[in-house]
């Protein structure tokens, strides 16, 4: 199906358990990213153009709502924030 001339995409094709979309289109680009358990919610991201990892966790209402103690793992940046600066920016 693919891409009409007219730069618009063909309506979804109906498959026996409901409907999707057939994308031709070749894969431009496929991200290498690797996450690693530290303990408890501390996460690190290695990323591909930083050197150094980006440390995730969990702070403020997200850490009281999943009971973790501020004083035993330190605060950190979620993944949410991340996603929702990405989306953002």
């Amino acid at each position: 199906m693919g891409v009409p001339s007219n730069g618009q995409r063909s309506a979804p094709v109906p498959i026996a358990k409901g409907w999707r979309s057939i994308v031709t289109d070749p894969v431009v680009y496929r991200s290498q990213v690797r996450i690693e358990r530290v303990k408890g919610p501390h996460r690190r991201a290695f990323l591909p153009v930083r050197t150094d990892p980006v440390h995730f966790g969990v702070h403020s209402a997200v850490a009281e709502h999943y009971g973790v103690d501020p004083e035993i793992h330190e605060p950190r940046d979620t993944t949410l924030d991340y996603l929702v600066a990405a989306a953002a920016g």
